[in-house]
């Protein structure tokens, strides 16, 4: 079994903001495979699929994104979900808008949401797919909380376009030929 964890914040006044680029992206993917987010467990939106025999969940955390790691631990707990099944799905601004990376495992780098799935989880050693949402010079919180302008939307489209095959890939390819396809395209 395979979790898929898209990190954001809930409501609308969080729509298309920056610290949502995960929810955007798991909002995109569920669509390809025609299933709604719309279940709640955990205080946690989710849905499940069956890509190539082994069941996938899509999760969208409603914790606020400091708590995220809460929510991750409890679905883990419960669908009994190995740590090396576990893709999170987050924002980054060290990337530049329009990139992306795979990684196998790291640090937070200050990431909140990431802090709180290590602490919870006690490693962090699970891999993500880090979207881009560069850096600017406004306070981090604003930045982060802000909303995409018309040109980013463009940028950041293109970056969820090409998650689909990422995703899809990432259920068939291991996580190091994975890294090896997409990671020096993004």
């Amino acid at each position: 079994m395979r979790l898929i964890v898209g990190l954001g914040n809930p409501g609308k006044e969080y729509d298309n903001t920056r610290h949502n680029a995960g929810f955007m992206v798991i909002d995109n993917y569920a669509k390809t495979k025609g299933i709604e987010i719309n279940k709640n467990k955990f205080n946690g939106l989710y849905n499940e699929f069956v890509f190539n025999g082994e069941k996938v969940i899509l999760l969208k955390p409603l914790s606020y994104m400091n708590l995220s790691g809460e929510v991750v631990k409890k679905y883990v707990d419960y669908f009994k979900i190995n740590i090396e099944n576990i893709l999170i799905i987050n924002d980054d601004m060290d990337i530049a808008l329009g990139k992306y990376k795979l990684k196998a495992s790291g640090s937070s780098a200050g990431h909140n949401g990431l802090k709180n799935i290590s602490q919870n989880l006690g490693t962090d050693s699970y891999k993500r797919l880090k979207i881009g949402i560069s850096k600017n010079n406004i306070e981090m919180k604003d930045y982060v909380l802000g909303k995409f302008n018309t040109d980013e939307l463009v940028k950041l489209n293109e970056v969820i376009k090409n998650s689909e095959s990422i995703l899809n890939d990432y259920l068939a390819l291991s996580f190091d030929n994975l890294m090896n396809r997409y990671n020096h395209k993004g």
